[in-house]
């Protein structure tokens, strides 16, 4: 998939869309111009039937994403003016997070710090590596953190662990971010890989509808309630009563065979 920076890397293998952050050489700091890649990607992978769940990794081992690009503050980011041009710049990125309705996954390997463990908390499943590191350095930059990630942050592990990686800006190892739940799994650097395809295939293998429905819910649950649009997740949920793929579910559960859904 060609995209307007070569940092961003997008690729369709099969029913699974990979995007790889490829600025291994500044552990995949996160630039402005990978900001507008990744969107034009997750765009990109939506509207592409063929893609039923989406995998983000990082290039070179060492880290998923490290954090934002220092390198551009002093052009970019060195002021609250320039806080809002930067920020517009990374807007399309982030509302493509937010906008995704097909399955996201974070394969993390190495560090997963700052702007990196943001964009891993937009994804609704996260794997590790052992040696994978986690935090929040804003407190040792002075930069202030916006109130959308550190609302993502307690929604994941509550207000009282989010107060300590915001407040100490240190950095968590991969079994305590297991046990306070900023991860779901943990697995063998040798064995990610393969693991990630296993997960992302049984995915893909589900009812698209269903899976579709079930994320839009979760995500209205995470809004302020004034804000949520039950009756669009209602649709979804009816559209599945209403689709072909209930019907070939329950021909394939009485004839005991795997289901084909078609995500219609």
């Amino acid at each position: 998939m060609k995209l307007s920076t070569e940092k961003v890397l997008a690729e369709v293998d099969g029913s699974i869309g990979w995007l790889t952050f490829n600025q291994p050489e500044r552990r995949n700091a996160m630039s402005m111009a990978m900001w507008q890649g990744m969107g034009d990607a997750l765009e990109a992978f939506q509207n592409d039937e063929d893609v039923r769940v989406v995998v983000m990794r990082g290039a070179g081992g060492k880290a998923f994403v490290s954090g934002a690009d220092i390198s551009e503050f002093d052009a970019h980011r060195a002021s609250a003016d320039q806080k809002h041009v930067y920020g517009a710049a990374t807007a399309h990125g982030n509302r493509w997070l937010r906008q995704l309705d097909k399955p996201l996954v974070a394969m993390i390997q190495g560090f997963c710090i700052g702007g990196g463990l943001a964009i891993a908390l937009s994804a609704d499943v996260r794997i590790a590596t052992p040696e994978s590191v986690f935090g929040i350095p804003a407190a040792r930059l002075g930069l202030g953190y916006d109130y959308g990630g550190a609302a993502a942050l307690a929604r994941l592990v509550g207000p009282s662990v989010a107060r300590d990686i915001f407040f100490s800006a240190r950095f968590l190892p991969a079994d305590e971010a297991l046990r306070t739940g900023l991860i779901n799994r943990i697995v063998p650097v040798n064995e990610l890989e393969t693991e990630v395809r296993h997960y992302a295939a049984k995915i893909a293998a589900n009812a698209p509808l269903t899976v579709r429905a079930a994320k839009v819910a979760l995500r209205e649950w995470e809004r302020d309630p004034a804000d949520r649009d039950l009756e669009h997740v209602e649709a979804l949920v009816n559209a599945c009563f209403d689709s072909e793929d209930y019907k070939e579910g329950r021909r394939a559960f009485a004839a005991k065979r795997p289901p084909v859904f078609r995500g219609r």
